[in-house]
């Protein structure tokens, strides 16, 4: 007769085998889950010259194998020994699976969707929520005809009168297989080139001048309008946090990642190269944002997740390759900014509800020295230098701030400013509640407007994308009736009063 202590022991251990056997299987269905890469259904007829892509070469982890078939009795020595293997491979994949790559990855190699990648021939080169009310406009027609201000009305008629891309309706253009974090356009101002990053580390890539026409081909008759041709490639292995093109070479498209490296797309040679990462590979510091400096292009700056800002020189030999990491924050930066004109200026926006400016030409206790801060109700988003010295902040406390710095080449090195200096000078009411499934709302100004107006674009969450001038005034609410969810992720091409907009779905909204 078994005594009530080991009865009790027995229980206990009962409920920790149960209590694991549900996380080893909780824990191989997601390592399966997340090991293939979702794709689009395959149309009915083939198209002509498909390329089919390479696999992408992958650590080998051991399998898992049945206890059962292995016979193997359920409640044996022998069954813990298996359970605690299975639990070692389970973790073992989900490692791999989130390791970031540090060899080159050529592009046809990586090809997730699309018509596979020549670089001899590819068309590049040649260039819901809280508070949401779905469809509600809050700015329209009225708004725009209603102001006295020639000037500000001729430039809402100009933007409110983008028009949707009517090509391609928007739940047809997938550009990335999971929800989007991160957009670009490329500088060339003929055409439509856009470029999305999603939480999977996918970067797409989207030509907005291609045709049914030029797609279609004789064997698609009864296919009305065909699917758009977008090229998807797993670049990084987590999400991809920001883009930037290099100002000598646009051929060249750096990309940040969760995956705590940034890599340097080329789209001429088809190779994608690592030019920064931790020295020890399995270092796990995302990085949320990356600026290349412009007046020294091979100078890189990122933020992380983790409070620190980082500045790179991509150059090979130079002595000051060496990587220097700056914590500038206790709590997670959410984005970054340096100044256009003077790149010794930064701003920063974080977690722990501030923005702050910072001047790298002077440092004290190893980081450059603050300038100043504002502190706002809830954590700040982003920050955004435009051109002339503003910086258009996004905060949880549902507003988007903005701050006039327009005499910074004047300031001498390590200038401290006053509360009163680093108020905003307008502050406009923006629903932010993003929640789980919706990408964090940030301003992106345009850099190069072609009329001189300084203006930014925000995602909205009633299923619109918001247009404001650097004065805070609204210049446009643009939609469609396509548009089946929020637009979050929203850029201004940098001279072309195109803006580009995606959603948690990979899918792409384009106003030209």
């Amino acid at each position: 007769m078994p005594s009530a202590e080991a009865s009790e022991y027995e229980k206990q251990r009962q409920a920790n085998i149960a209590e694991r056997d549900k996380l080893l299987k909780e824990l191989a269905l997601q390592g399966a889950g997340s090991a293939a890469i979702p794709r689009r259904p395959k149309p009915a007829a083939p198209r002509n010259k498909k390329v089919i892509p390479k696999k992408i070469k992958q650590e080998v982890v051991p399998s898992r194998k049945s206890s059962r078939l292995a016979g193997i009795e359920a409640d044996s020595e022998a069954a813990k020994r298996k359970a605690d293997q299975d639990y070692e491979i389970a973790k073992e994949v989900e490692r791999v699976k989130r390791q970031r790559r540090v060899d080159d990855l050529k592009l046809g190699d990586i090809l997730v969707n699309g018509n596979g990648w020549n670089k001899d021939t590819n068309a590049f080169i040649d260039v819901i929520n809280r508070g949401a009310r779905p469809y509600e406009r809050t700015f329209g027609e009225t708004e725009v005809k209603e102001t006295s201000n020639k000037e500000l009305k001729a430039l809402r008629e100009k933007m409110s009168g983008l028009k949707i891309y009517e090509t391609f309706e928007p739940n047809r253009i997938k550009i990335t297989t999971e929800r989007i974090y991160a957009m670009a356009f490329h500088p060339e101002p003929k055409k439509a080139l856009v470029f999305a990053g999603d939480k999977m580390g996918n970067f797409g890539i989207f030509d907005a001048s291609q045709t049914p026409e030029q797609i279609k081909n004789e064997d698609d008759e009864d296919e009305d309008v065909p699917d758009p041709e977008i090229t998807t490639l797993k670049v990084h292995t987590r999400t991809i946090s920001s883009f930037q093109v290099s100002p000598n070479n646009p051929s060249h498209i750096l990309t940040s990642s969760y995956d705590s490296s940034i890599r340097q797309m080329d789209l001429a040679t088809g190779v994608a190269t690592e030019l920064y990462g931790p020295a020890d590979k399995e270092a796990d510091e995302p990085l949320s944002g990356l600026e290349i400096d412009p007046v020294q292009p091979h100078v890189l700056y990122f933020s992380r997740l983790d409070g620190h800002v980082g500045r790179h020189d991509t150059r090979e030999n130079s002595k000051s390759a060496t990587t220097q990491i700056w914590e500038l924050s206790e709590k997670k930066i959410g984005g970054f900014s340096i100044h256009p004109q003077y790149p010794h200026f930064l701003a920063t926006a974080s977690l722990d509800r501030t923005m702050c400016l910072w001047d790298l030409r002077k440092t004290t206790a190893s980081k450059p020295v603050q300038l100043g801060e504002h502190t706002s109700r809830l954590s700040v988003s982003h920050a955004a230098f435009n051109s002339v010295g503003q910086v258009a902040t996004s905060s949880y406390d549902d507003t988007i701030k903005i701050y006039n710095y327009e005499n910074m080449g004047s300031w001498k090195a390590g200038a401290k400013l006053t509360e009163e200096q680093m108020e905003p000078t307008h502050v406009v009411k923006h629903n932010n509640q993003t929640g789980r499934w919706v990408t964090i709302l940030r301003p992106q100004w345009q850099t190069s407007p072609s009329d001189g107006m300084q203006r930014f674009v925000i995602g909205n969450m009633n299923r619109f994308v918001d247009v404001y001038s650097g004065s805070g005034e609204q210049l446009a609410q643009l939609g469609g009736d396509a548009i089946t969810a929020v637009p979050a992720v929203a850029q201004f091409h940098p001279t072309q009063d195109w803006i580009a907009a995606g959603t948690a779905s990979g899918k792409l909204c384009l106003w030209m």
